[in-house]
C-alpha cells in the first residue's frame, strides 16, 4: 500500500477516538509486513510501495537513514523494518525534521537503548515544531476563511 493510501487511513481515522492517532500508527505499521514466501521488495518495488522516487530512497541510503541488504546479484532488498523506518523518515521530513537532526536521530537509534533519553529529547523538539506549524496552518486556515466571508460565501462550501 503507498504511502499516500497509508497516510489517507490515518488521516481519515476518527479523530473523537481518544487515540485515534497511535492506532492509525498501529494500522500502519500492521500493513508493512512482508509475506515472507515472496522475495523481499527490490528498489523500485519499495519505491513504488512507498510513493518516493529511487534516487530519494538511494539519498536516504547514502545518508545513513536506511540499510537495505543486498542480494547475490547485488540489488537492494528492503526488509518490513526497512519499510517502516522509510516511512518514520518521509513523515518526519514532511514535518520539517533537517536531514542534519534526522541522521543524528537514526544513528541514535541504531546504537541501542541508551539513547532513549536523547531520541526523547529530539522527539519534543520535533512535537514542539509541528505544533508551531499546526498553530501557524490554522491561523492561515482563519484567515482564508475570513476573505471568504469577506466576499460573501460561507467558509464551509
Amino acid at each position: 500500500m503507498a504511502t499516500d493510501a497509508l497516510l489517507g487511513r490515518i488521516l481519515d481515522a476518527d479523530p473523537g477516538s481518544p487515540d485515534a492517532g497511535v492506532q492509525a500508527l498501529l494500522a500502519l505499521h500492521s500493513d508493512l509486513v512482508l509475506d515472507p514466501d515472496l522475495a523481499p521488495p527490490s528498489i523500485a518495488d519499495t519505491a513504488r510501495l512507498l510513493g518516493l522516487s529511487t534516487h530519494t530512497l538511494r539519498y536516504y541510503e547514502d545518508q545513513g537513514l536506511v540499510h537495505p541488504a543486498r542480494n547475490d546479484s547485488g540489488y537492494r532488498e528492503y526488509s518490513a523494518e526497512h519499510l517502516r523506518r522509510l516511512v518514520f523518515v518521509t513523515r518526519m521530513r514532511v514535518s520539517g525534521m533537517s536531514m542534519r537532526d534526522l541522521t543524528r536521530y537514526v544513528a541514535l537509534v541504531e546504537q541501542g537503548d541508551e539513547t532513549i533519553p536523547e531520541r526523547r529529547g529530539m522527539m519534543f523538539a520535533q512535537r514542539e515544531r509541528v505544533l508551531r506549524q499546526l498553530r501557524e496552518l490554522t491561523l492561515a486556515l482563519e484567515t482564508t476563511e475570513y476573505k471568504i466571508r469577506e466576499y460573501g460565501a460561507n467558509p464551509e462550501g
